[in-house]
């Protein structure tokens, strides 16, 4: 990966986190949050 792709990326996702705070509050970024620990969970089950 380039430095300009992973700056890339680093914005797109800095400007959706900032988005989702603007417009829900941070709701969905709170289910998505917990959503990933319920899997990291699953995951380290099968493990």
């Amino acid at each position: 990966m380039t430095d300009h792709i992973a700056i890339g990326l680093g914005i797109l996702i800095a400007a959706l986190i900032g988005g989702d705070f603007v417009l829900t509050g941070g709701d969905n970024l709170l289910f998505v949050a917990k959503k990933f620990a319920d899997m990291l969970e699953w995951l380290a089950f099968w493990r």
